[in-house]
Order: structure tokens, then sequence, then C-alpha cells
């Protein structure tokens, strides 16, 4: 497939957890979930990709606690070489888009290398995109995470209880979309139609957050001193206020 950057994958994963012997994050530990949308021309086109994953380890303790996949859940799910192709083809030659990117790719990249050392990495099939990097340029010296920017732009997560890959991607697209130039998003389902008959589209708008002025009033003593200065002011010539006020 030729690259075309049209086509942006916005992808979130889930994994066993985080490595604390100092090494790379991702050493020893495996992902468990992908969640991925797709957008082209800045329009989610309803095709998304999500699966679960069986790792060959426990799950941290601390990471059930984020995402809440356990495993007793994941014990009939696919391991990743049996899924692997089928991710591949839905990624390559798109931007890939993900918040802390380099936490994801991180973990693709030691995937790929278990699996078969002669793939190669996740830069080899997409140019890659760190929404986090982007935010700390927009919002210097604040904090970046993905429910910090969904309440600066107004998107509401509040179904978001626990993180999962497939819910943040979704949500991240929309922060995507709005942080690189504030379009609305279209989501399109086979299960809804026009009155056409045409393919099913929904509109989804993403609204910038805006809170409703609060109109406060001026009392009785502060119209009266209004007028008194307007009465100073059409001594002195004319008074463009009260000619509006007249118009």
């Amino acid at each position: 497939m030729k690259a075309s950057y049209d086509r942006i994958i916005v992808l979130d994963t889930e994994t066993t957890g985080m490595n604390r012997e100092g090494g790379p994050h991702y050493e020893g530990h495996r992902i468990i979930e992908i969640g991925a949308v797709e957008i082209i021309n800045r329009k989610l086109t309803g095709r998304h990709f999500h699966v679960y994953i069986k790792p060959d380890r426990d799950i941290d303790p601390e990471a059930i606690s984020v995402h809440g996949i356990t495993d007793e859940f994941l014990r009939d799910k696919p391991e990743y070489g049996d899924i692997h192709a089928e991710f591949i083809e839905f990624i390559k030659g798109a931007e890939l888009v993900a918040h802390n990117a380099s936490f994801d790719t991180g973990f693709m990249d030691y995937e790929f290398l278990m699996l078969d050392p002669s793939i190669g990495k996740t830069d080899d099939f997409c140019k890659v995109t760190d929404t986090l990097a982007m935010a700390k340029k927009i919002f210097p010296g604040k904090r970046n995470n993905l429910d910090i920017l969904c309440e600066r732009y107004g998107i509401d997560n509040s179904h978001r209880t626990l993180h999962g890959a497939l819910l943040d991607a979704e949500i991240l697209a929309d922060v995507y979309l709005l942080m690189t130039g504030g379009q609305t998003t279209l989501k399109f389902s086979g299960s809804e139609s026009n009155d056409d008959g045409g393919g099913g589209e929904a509109i989804r708008r993403v609204e910038a957050g805006t809170k409703k002025l609060k109109i406060i009033s001026a009392s009785a003593d502060e119209l009266s001193e209004h007028e008194k200065q307007l009465d100073i002011i059409e001594k002195n010539g004319s008074c463009l206020w009260r000619q509006q006020e007249s118009v």
C-alpha cells in the first residue's frame, strides 16, 4: 500500500504493566488490548481495529486497577501472533497517532521482535505522531493527559471510568482533530441509513467548551450616573451612545 497521510490511524494500547527495573518500559510486559480508529480526510470512517490479546504472563495488579482487564478474561483470547498480519494490514502506510506514542510503539516493537526479529519496527510501516508532544507545544508547562485535554477542548468523556484501548482511541481522535483544526467529525455506521437509502451517516459534532457568561444588570444608581456622564459628553459635542440608542 502506498503511504498516504490523508489516512490516519489513531491508536491506543493496554498492557500487562510497566517495567520497574530501569530498562525500557515494555521489556517483559506484553500488549493485551489494541484499539484503533481510521480517519480519512479528517473524517472518522467507522472502520476500526479492536482486539484483546492473551499474553504469556500475568497482569500486574496495578495495571488491572487502571484498565480492569484480568488474566481470567484473556484466557480464551488470541495470542499476538494470531492477529499480527491483520493489525499490520490495518496500520501500514498510514500516519499513526497516539498519546505518548513512544509508550505504545515501544510495546508494539517488542511484540514484533518477540514474534520475528525480521519484522522491523512500527516506523517501518507508518509515520508516528505523538499528540502528547503536540499538546506540550500548545500548552507549555501544563499537564496534558487525555482527560485534561478533553476538558480543555470540551469533549465529553464522562463514560471513561477505566482506560480502554478502543474508547481512548475514539476520544483521542476527537482531541487530535480539534488540536489540528477544530473541525467536526463524521461517523459512519452500516446499521443506519439516510432518507435517500444511501450509506448511513451520523454527524457527531465536537464543540469547543465554552461557559455561558454571567449577566449582571446595572443598578438604578449606576444607570443614573451613566446618564449624567452622557449629559456631560453631549454638552461638549455629539453623544454616539445616545445616537445608537435612538436608531
